[in-house]
């Protein structure tokens, strides 16, 4: 069996948004009980990460690793058609990824304890980011 089923998540500027409870969701209405489930962002100025689901600091302690790493603005940069984010938001984006594959058992994303499923929003002001959702199993 095969679903396949496209979200859209309005972002507010930069940050990680917990998109866990939405594909959960998604996968409870199929009878999959095995099987993978694939996530696919549609946009080159966000990215889709698993990480730390308990405190948001970490959440914070990434972004502000990656600043630093992916300056805003850079002089170096020559694309910035859109403002000081444009350039360093691709650049994240590919330091990122824009697709996640997770186990489904049981009927559930088998993430670990800890573990959530977050969509990393590197521009400024607000999207709608879109995200195929492809469930396939038994």
């Amino acid at each position: 069996m095969m679903q396949q089923q496209t979200i859209t998540i309005q972002t507010q500027g930069r940050a990680t948004l917990d998109i866990t409870g939405e594909v959960e969701r998604i996968l409870r209405s199929t009878d999959i009980d095995q099987g993978l489930c694939h996530l696919f962002i549609h946009h080159t100025s966000a990215s889709l990460i698993i990480t730390e689901n308990a405190d948001s600091a970490v959440r914070r302690d990434l972004e502000n690793f990656i600043a630093k790493l992916v300056v805003d603005g850079d002089p170096a940069y020559l694309h910035d058609q859109e403002g000081p984010d444009d350039m360093a938001a691709y650049i994240r984006s590919v330091l990122t990824q824009s697709e996640v594959t997770i186990p489904i058992r049981a009927g559930r994303l088998a993430l670990g304890t800890w573990q959530g499923l977050y969509l990393w929003e590197h521009r400024y002001r607000a999207h709608r980011r879109n995200i195929t959702v492809t469930l396939t199993g038994a």
